[in-house]
């Protein structure tokens, strides 16, 4: 019997913050199950801003799925993983074998800043 190949679709919207910004170019990614994908993301800021991966599924609202809070940092999460890099200034999101259920929309966001606190870090979007 032949392997039926499904394909399914990433979207991925751009998004600015305050005169720091996040790039995504990618738009509408189709992949076939089990194949891999990643999905850029670039950004442009003052110091050293968090950088988080939000995933919305069809019929639900954005949920956080990955964020680095300090260059090197590395997020995982469902199989995706994101490392902030900060001589590429770049948050790419990867994953080495997609699933029909990863069909959703992607969005790269950045924090204005970061300030340490006595608790950890307090993040203000």
């Amino acid at each position: 019997m032949p392997k039926v190949t499904q394909n399914f679709f990433f979207i991925i919207c751009p998004g600015q913050t305050h005169g720091n910004s996040v790039t995504q170019m990618d738009g509408q990614v189709s992949r076939s199950e089990g194949t891999s994908v990643t999905i850029n993301c670039t950004y442009s800021a003052s110091g050293y801003p968090a950088l988080f991966w939000y995933v919305q599924y069809p019929g639900e609202g954005p949920q956080l799925l990955l964020k680095a809070t300090k260059a090197n940092d590395k997020g995982t999460n469902k199989g995706f993983e994101a490392t902030y890099n900060t001589e590429t200034t770049s948050f790419h999101l990867e994953k080495a074998s997609v699933q029909e259920s990863d069909s959703a929309v992607y969005y790269c966001a950045l924090s204005d800043t970061v300030t340490e606190t006595a608790g950890g870090a307090e993040h203000k979007l």
